[in-house]
């Protein structure tokens, strides 16, 4: 079986995200169409843009051979669908804008391997053999050219005929601006761009903006404007000017008009030989520069209070000047940025992973190429949780949410840094209070609603994270009177949750987490953020010489730690103590109302005695990281297992649940919480416990595959990827509360979790420990702050490959050596003297490695 090869019912649900990081984008469907056109400012599920669409011709001599539009066959159902306009609902078929009217290909092989979709167009009727290549670059370390708005689009044709054929590919763009439409044509330096645009709005209102489609092929014709008529005249003529030979049919308009003309076509011609082969590059680009808080209707009078504007631009528009300028660079630069996306993805589809835990790599990271995403005027990196239809989900770059997202961090850590630079700077409150959904425009006044304790040590966490993979240490200076104070908050009198104000380690109180509810009294899961901050606190402390701050947090972690390990865990996995029929844990807090039920006798949406999912969540960042134990190893291994024995549903038609429905029927997932026969379960209790959701599975998935138990973890990430198989759901779109979601970004970090990547290059130190080898072999894609490449062993010998940017080690750690002695270590041909303690190498001076060259360690076999 080819895991990324898709067919026939297959494809049904395929939307594969082109577009740049914060630029929007456009799917394409799993038959090739073009589908859910992103680029407007906001989500646009479903949507299409009119009759846009490529189509092949063949000629030979005056007559035309064939002419097909370049989709494949729609997959049912085919009565149409709700919610449409009325004439082309439900009852009416489906919409003429798909094109099934038009001749067609049989059938489209789509091979998705993000961040690069290969379709085969298949039709024994048509005298060649058709491909297509679609891509946006996505190169890591380099957010500018992996934020291009656009759509990269190469087609290839063979004459599979015995005669000589002359080719057209016409692509077809409905300018989607509701008035004043304007379209020209420039040829020039051996491009030829087709500019959409109006002349109804200035350049700061929130309508403007313009698209182009854009080749360099040599032979170019163009029709500027569509027939304009009624009924169904201009698809009518536009196909009877298509499948007649020649060039392009020219139109103009000397004045707008409504109706469905609004389109225009730009055909590349090429002549091939039998058995030949050509290629056409397209670029579809766009420019939508101005961005307002449409989600708050009060976003208005914030800003005019606090003095800001209102609207902002988006960054890539402060880089691009409209959608020709964007075509321009994406075509003249096309072969690096083909290149260099390339062979990322060939890095990483190289790596030694089962093959459903690189599809989950890869497919998420086209989250950070759909609308769950923005760049700010400044190119700060601002995340929703997801996508409604039309809207974004949940405001904010939600702390608790983004907590779970590492691929940001390790391809793109600039970005990242900058999600903490804006909540530290804009989204913390005098008391360190952080609210945990930040507001737009930047500047407005900070949400009032009472901070979380995952996302506010998480926080802090993250902070550790970022630099330790950048290696950045004035960043974390310039930071940290802002982390200590969001630290310090909980035990500070302003809290008005009173998480530890007698300074115990452990929290209590009235604790706000990510299922939107909160817990009252010691738990695991959000005390472990807590000790995980505490911990990652005391070492930054130390690092800026404050020695009492960093011993205080210190002692803190250590007694908070004992007690939890002894308190809260009951001998199977970890659990909340708290006793459900004491109505005061949740009236001292005014919260008696949303948390007793007087019927039941008991606080409502604990854990309890149940198994959570999240229960020893902290203890993943912590290995991911590099920050050592926050819960006792033995025991967190035994709430691993019995996470998988107790939450690990299959099938689910066996399974309550009367929450939201993200796996049913055959399929399995890891369920929210979990009551095991014999632990008692709260009337009503914690929010989502019966759900499926992605990003939870992933961070315990893969924190089993870090503890050993490869075999659950990795059933486990099969079972979500199962659900998004294409007929079932979309490979590209893992959805929660709305589509493209940002937790399931946690899935990135499988990657790490196998090759047992560590690292802290403000020290210089590199380490990796794969969880398995075969025959003494393992290869996986790694990436940091200064650079990225590939992991290799093999027998006796091991390699840490630069692709791109450059490293400097001090210390390179390989436990999997397991004792063995290391020969010799080069780097360019040179011998590197080093110092080998244990499995660790300390290097006598650092190894400063380029892109293109590697350090080769030799170990007796």
């Amino acid at each position: 079986m080819d895991h990324f090869l898709y067919r026939g019912a297959k494809t049904r649900e395929i939307s594969f995200p082109l577009g740049g990081i914060g630029t929007g984008c456009i799917g394409l469907a799993g038959n090739g169409r073009l589908i859910d056109w992103e680029i407007f400012n906001r989500p646009n599920k479903g949507s299409t843009n009119g009759f846009t669409h490529f189509a092949i011709r063949a000629e030979a001599g005056d007559e035309v051979v064939e002419a097909r539009v370049l989709n494949g066959d729609l997959q049912p159902p085919y009565s149409g669908e709700l919610g449409k306009p009325t004439w082309s609902s439900f009852g009416w078929g489906p919409a003429r804008d798909y094109l099934t009217g038009l001749p067609h290909f049989r059938q489209v092989e789509f091979r998705g391997e993000y961040p690069i979709a290969a379709l085969r167009f298949v039709e024994p009727k048509f005298p060649g053999r058709v491909q297509l290549q679609a891509f946006n670059p996505f190169i890591p370390l380099d957010d500018k050219n992996s934020g291009i708005p656009a759509a990269f689009f190469e087609f290839e044709v063979e004459n599979t005929t015995r005669r000589t054929l002359r080719y057209t590919l016409c692509g077809t763009l409905k300018n989607p601006l509701p008035k004043n439409n304007l379209h020209q044509v420039q040829r020039a330096g051996g491009l030829s761009l087709l500019h959409l645009r109006s002349d109804a709005f200035g350049g700061e209102e929130l309508e403007a903006g313009d698209l182009c489609l854009a080749t360099d092929a040599a032979q170019t014709s163009c029709q500027r404007y569509w027939y304009r008529g009624a009924w169904f005249d201009s698809l009518e003529v536009f196909w009877r000017d298509f499948t007649r030979p020649g060039r392009l049919k020219g139109r103009d308009y000397a004045a707008d008009q409504a109706g469905e003309g609004n389109h225009a076509s730009l055909a590349a011609h090429l002549e091939l030989g039998p058995g030949e082969r050509g290629r056409v590059r397209f670029i579809l680009s766009w420019n939508f520069p101005n961005c307002q808080n449409y989600w708050n209707p009060k976003a208005g009078d914030c800003a005019a209070e606090c003095g800001v504007s209102t609207t902002w631009k988006n960054y890539y528009a402060t880089c691009f000047a409209d959608a020709r300028a964007s075509a321009r660079y994406g075509l003249k630069n096309w072969d690096s940025l083909y290149a260099k996306t390339a062979e990322f993805k060939e890095a990483l589809f190289g790596s030694d992973l089962p093959p459903a835990a690189l599809d989950a790599v890869s497919a998420n990271l086209s989250i950070l190429k759909s609308p769950t995403v923005m760049r700010l005027e400044d190119g700060t990196f601002y995340g929703w949780e997801g996508c409604h239809a039309n809207t974004g989900c949940c405001e904010g770059s939600c702390t608790h949410v983004w907590n779970y997202a590492q691929a940001l961090a390790f391809l793109f850590p600039q970005l990242e840094r900058s999600m903490r630079e804006a909540d530290y700077h804009h989204n913390l409150r005098e008391d360190g209070g952080m609210p945990f959904r930040l507001q737009l425009p930047l500047g407005v006044e900070a949400s009032k609603f009472r901070p979380c304790a995952d996302g506010q040590f998480g926080g802090v966490l993250k902070v550790y994270r970022d630099w330790k993979i950048s290696g950045d240490s004035q960043w974390l200076r310039s930071l940290w009177p802002q982390v200590r104070r969001s630290l310090e908050f909980a035990w500070s009198p302003a809290n008005e949750d009173q998480w530890d104000p007698q300074q115990t380690g452990v929290l209590q109180g009235r604790q706000h987490h990510t299922l939107d509810m909160e817990l009252f009294g010691p738990n695991a899961w959000l005390t472990g953020f807590y000790l995980g901050a505490l911990k990652a606190g005391a070492e930054m402390a130390a690092f800026l010489d404050e020695e009492e701050q960093a011993r205080h947090y210190l002692e803190l972690f250590t007694r908070g730690k004992a007690w939890t390990d002894e308190h809260l865990f009951n001998g199977e996995y970890y659990q909340q103590q708290l006793d459900l029929g004491d109505r005061g844990a949740a009236a001292r807090f005014g919260a008696e109302e949303a948390y007793w039920s007087a019927e039941h006798g008991q606080l409502k949406y604990q854990v309890g005695e149940g198994c959570g999912l999240d229960q020893v969540l902290a203890q993943w960042h912590a290995n991911l990281y590099g920050l050592g134990e926050i819960f006792d190893p033995g025991q967190t291994r035994k709430a691993l297992r019995s996470l998988f024995r107790y939450n690990f549903k299959q099938p689910m038609r066996d399974h309550y649940n009367p929450c939201r429905i993200y796996s049913l029927n055959d399929e399995g997932g890891l369920v929210i919480c979990a009551w095991p026969a014999g632990r008692p379960k709260p009337m009503i209790p914690l929010t989502y416990a019966q759900e499926t959701m992605n990003g939870f599975e992933y961070a315990a998935a893969i924190q089993m595959i870090q503890s050993g138990l490869v075999k659950e973890g990795t059933k486990a990430v099969v079972a979500i990827r199962h659900r998004y198989d294409g007929e079932r759901r979309n490979p590209w779109n893992e959805f929660e509360c709305g589509s493209n979601y940002a937790r399931s970004l946690a899935s990135y970090a499988l990657l790490n979790a196998f090759s047992g990547l560590s690292f802290d290059l403000v020290q210089g130190r590199l380490g990796f420990d794969p969880v398995q080898l075969v025959q003494g072999r393992f290869r996986c894609f790694w990436s940091l702050g200064t650079g990225w490449g590939m992991l290799k062993v093999g027998p006796g010998r091991a390699g840490v490959e630069v692709r791109q940017g450059k490293l400097s080690l001090r210390v390179l750690e390989l436990p999997f050596l397991r004792g063995r002695s290391v020969r010799r270590v080069n780097l360019g041909g040179q011998e590197v003297d080093f110092v080998q303690e244990g499995n660790c190498l300390n290097l006598k001076r650092p190894a400063k490695v380029s892109a293109g060259h590697a350090l080769e360690v030799q170990f007796k076999k």
